[in-house]
């Protein structure tokens, strides 16, 4: 019989350890209820009890506000059960006040629709002068007094001085008519002549502002021709001066006694060179102080020029704007004098509109009492 060494033992043990591990491996792993590997269980656990206390409180919410509806629906039940009685209060105050001050007799109205209005009420005319035969009552016509003969023989006067009068009235109106139709003819025809004047005096304007233009533009053009000119010649005299000077200079002429040098017609042998002549500063020097008075002269030319467009532009500014001060004083004078126009035409017609007003408005008077009397008749 072989003896169990402790490393043997050690094995064994480790190998059993690994076999029960291993099965509790495969129990975790192929049963469904209780695998938790990859999750976490503690999260689940806390998931678990917020989700609790969550239906816990969304309960007591609802409890909360079920009771609160209960107890809203019991105040409105007992504000509608006091409203209706306050209705029915008030609706039987009402009737109340009504049956005591409101009676049918005591109306404003009354007698419009009082039963016993005929047997209450007086004839409908006791006599001429009665007050209470109105306009309104239709009870007493024109015609129908008791000095009717007389009350006719004055309307027939009264016609024939209305008819005349109507005539000499209407005679005036067309009078005035035909006066105001004149004024107005004259007043138009004096409109036109100013209004003609005044087109002939801008048409006139107008062309001596269109001549002096040209005549500015002429000059300017004339000015600015003789100024090429004058650049041109000059730049040739230049252009001459210089060639000459070129050609009489060292530096064209060849002189094997410069000291030229082999790296440029600018440059010399120092140890050859021996400076410029005298002829050739004099001549630097002269050529110098002609430039300075050419510049001189030309800047000299240019202010001159400059003053003579300034002076010339602020003379067309001023004869413009006296120009347009005589327009707007003319247009001015003629406003006024169309609006006092105006304004007299519209007092007249005012006053003719008042005056053919009151003679329409008593004409319907006169034809009511004509239509009468033909009534009468």
């Amino acid at each position: 019989m072989a003896l169990a060494q402790p490393r043997d033992l050690e094995q064994s043990l480790a190998l059993g350890r690994r076999r029960h591990n291993e099965l509790c491996r495969q129990k975790r792993i192929f049963d469904a209820r209780s695998r938790i590997i990859g999750g976490d269980t503690e999260a689940w656990d806390l998931q678990v009890r917020d989700q609790k206390i969550k239906e816990a409180t969304e309960k007591a919410r609802h409890e909360t506000f079920a009771a609160e509806m209960r107890h809203n629906d019991k105040i409105t039940c007992i504000l509608e059960g006091r409203e209706r009685r306050d209705k029915k209060s008030l609706c039987k105050a009402i009737n109340e006040f009504q049956q005591h001050f409101q009676r049918p007799e005591m109306r404003r109205e009354f007698d419009l629709s009082d039963p016993l209005a005929l047997r209450k009420d007086l004839p409908a005319r006791q006599s001429d002068n009665d007050i209470r035969n109105t306009v309104s009552g239709m009870q007493r016509f024109m015609g129908e007094d008791l000095n009717f003969r007389e009350r006719k023989k004055f309307q027939e006067e009264q016609n024939r001085e209305w008819s005349l009068q109507q005539q000499r009235e209407w005679e005036d109106a067309r009078a005035q008519h035909r006066s105001a139709e004149g004024v107005c003819l004259k007043t138009r025809l004096q409109f036109d002549e100013t209004a003609k004047h005044l087109q002939n005096l801008e048409s006139a304007t107008r062309k001596a502002v269109c001549t002096a233009v040209k005549e500015f533009n002429k000059s300017q053009a004339t000015e600015s021709l003789e100024r090429k000119i004058r650049e041109k010649k000059q730049e040739q005299e230049d252009n001459l001066a210089e060639i000459s000077n070129l050609l009489r200079g060292d530096l064209l002429s060849e002189n094997p006694q410069q000291a030229a040098s082999s790296f440029g017609p600018h440059r010399v042998v120092p140890d050859r060179w021996k400076g410029m002549t005298q002829e050739q500063l004099e001549q630097i020097r002269l050529v110098q102080k002609q430039q300075v008075q050419e510049k001189l002269r030309l800047q000299e030319e240019e202010r001159q020029r400059d003053m003579d467009w300034d002076r010339r532009r602020v003379q067309m500014a001023r004869t413009a704007l006296l120009s347009e001060r005589q327009q707007q004083r003319q247009r001015r004078d003629l406003r006024r004098a169309l609006d006092c126009s105006n304004l007299s035409l519209a007092k007249e017609q005012l006053m003719q509109k008042k005056y053919m007003e009151e003679v329409c408005t008593n004409q319907p008077t006169k034809d009511y009492f004509t239509q009468f009397n033909t009534r009468s008749r």
